[in-house]
């Protein structure tokens, strides 16, 4: 009888020993089970004031509409101009967050004031003739230009398609003399589309976007002349991590696509 009394108490001890290290394991296991990784990274928001070239207008319109879908809470702000203008409105202080710029050469006067590191070619452009949809000056190669019967408009010499335009003349050994220089780009379109003048040089990006307002006209390889397009976020930006997610996009695959839907080319 004691033996056997014996062995269910060891029995039992054993039992609750057992009991205990399952409990220990299972409690063990819980405790060690990660939670959800929370990100640290904040949400976008606010606005953000993205100065950029004129010929960009189409372009970007779709990109900053793009952008605040897939962010909501944004909202991008255009201030599209001469890229010569802008980069002087920038150098005095105006509160932009981006600057997108037809020309290498504006966007090294921002690097210059200290607004600006880095920047990135995202794009380029090259020339085209621009005639109204009847082309009633028969304007059909670049020499006809040079007319005196026809009427002709460019960029002011300061704004990168008028330097740009310049140089398709000088490359191709012509001399125009037009009879108004506009502001930018669009304003030479606008001229040509109304018929105020029977030819512009402009983007082929600004012929693409103007439909049937106008007729784009070809100017050979050999001759053409292209611009690059750098973006950077300023220094100072007063929303600069929207800012730089807006830039981001622009230099994104999705970026690439809408700017080579518009005409424009790799940089």
């Amino acid at each position: 009888m004691r033996r056997s009394a014996l062995t269910l108490t060891t029995v039992a001890v054993a039992g609750l020993l057992l009991a205990g290290c399952s409990s220990s394991s299972t409690t063990g296991t819980s405790s060690a089970t990660p939670s959800a990784p929370v990100s640290s990274t904040p949400a976008l928001s606010g606005t953000i004031n993205v100065f950029a070239a004129a010929s960009l207008k189409e372009a970007f319109t779709k990109l900053g509409a793009q952008f605040e879908t897939a962010h909501p809470g944004t909202k991008v702000v255009f201030n599209f101009g001469p890229s010569s203008g802008l980069a002087t409105q920038i150098t005095a202080g105006a509160p932009a967050d981006v600057f997108a710029s037809a020309s290498t050469k504006n966007m090294d006067q921002v690097v210059s004031g200290g607004q600006v590191t880095s920047p990135t070619n995202f794009a380029s452009n090259v020339m085209q003739i621009a005639v109204p949809p009847n082309n009633p000056a028969n304007v059909t190669q670049l020499s006809d230009l040079t007319k005196s019967t026809v009427k002709v408009a460019l960029c002011q010499q300061a704004v990168p398609c008028g330097v740009t335009a310049a140089k398709v003349f000088t490359n191709a050994k012509l001399t125009l003399v037009p009879v108004t220089q506009e502001i930018d780009v669009k304003a030479v379109l606008t001229k040509v589309a109304l018929g105020e003048v029977d030819a512009g040089v402009v983007y082929v990006t600004d012929v693409r976007a103007a439909g049937t307002k106008v007729k784009g006209i070809v100017i050979p390889a050999d001759v053409n002349a292209s611009t690059k397009y750098p973006i950077a976020t300023l220094t100072k930006a007063p929303n600069k991590a929207t800012a730089q997610a807006f830039t981001d996009y622009v230099l994104s695959a999705d970026g690439a696509s809408v700017l080579t839907a518009d005409a424009f080319a790799k940089p």
